[in-house]
């Protein structure tokens, strides 16, 4: 507080320097204050208004989130791209040894181009072998209904086969009630 009030004394006597001030203010001394005795030591007066908006918290967090996943992609898969074109490279084109049958991802030349037909897609053989299967399936498929439909034939000429609207009954759970009948039966008979 002392120091406060001391400098309020001084304050008329000394030409105190704004921020950035020119150095033409120093031409007079301490007891010969400069040509412009009224000079203002703050500038207080901006009106500077804070406009109310809209919070954009959420959206800056979604472009950090977008960055950082992206990058988090992109920089490992381009290092690693880089890594194969430059140390690896493209494969040469060879002869087949005698007796050797190449798969069919052997056909491509970029590294990781032929890592993908090995481990991510099919081999036109498999793809092939794939719709025969099917191919033999629906076959299948369609000679059990034909036989279907012909036993049904056979059967409504005939009439007298149990058709699928007939089901059998199990006589299994009879057998126990009759049985647990005469057991009561025998226990609670007197003679």
């Amino acid at each position: 507080m002392a120091v406060i009030s001391t400098l309020k004394c001084l304050a008329p006597k000394f030409n105190l320097l704004k921020n950035g001030a020119s150095s033409n203010y120093l031409r007079g001394s301490i007891t010969n204050p400069p040509v412009n005795p009224l000079q203002l030591l703050r500038n207080m007066s901006g009106h500077h208004n804070m406009t109310i908006k809209p919070s954009r918290w959420q959206w800056n967090r979604f472009k950090d989130f977008v960055h950082f996943y992206l990058m988090l992609g992109l920089i490992p898969s381009t290092l690693f791209v880089l890594y194969v074109n430059l140390f690896i490279g493209p494969a040469k084109l060879a002869e087949i040894p005698e007796g050797y049958i190449p798969e069919a991802y052997e056909y491509h030349s970029h590294p990781i181009t032929r890592w993908m037909a090995k481990n991510m897609t099919r081999s036109y053989q498999q793809e092939y072998e794939m719709m025969c299967h099917h191919i033999y399936e629906e076959e299948y498929k369609q000679k059990l209904r034909f036989a279907e439909a012909r036993i049904n034939e056979k059967m409504r000429e005939s009439q007298d086969t149990q058709t699928y609207y007939y089901e059998p009954v199990s006589t299994r759970y009879q057998k126990f009630t009759r049985q647990a009948k005469e057991d009561t039966i025998e226990n609670t008979s007197t003679n």
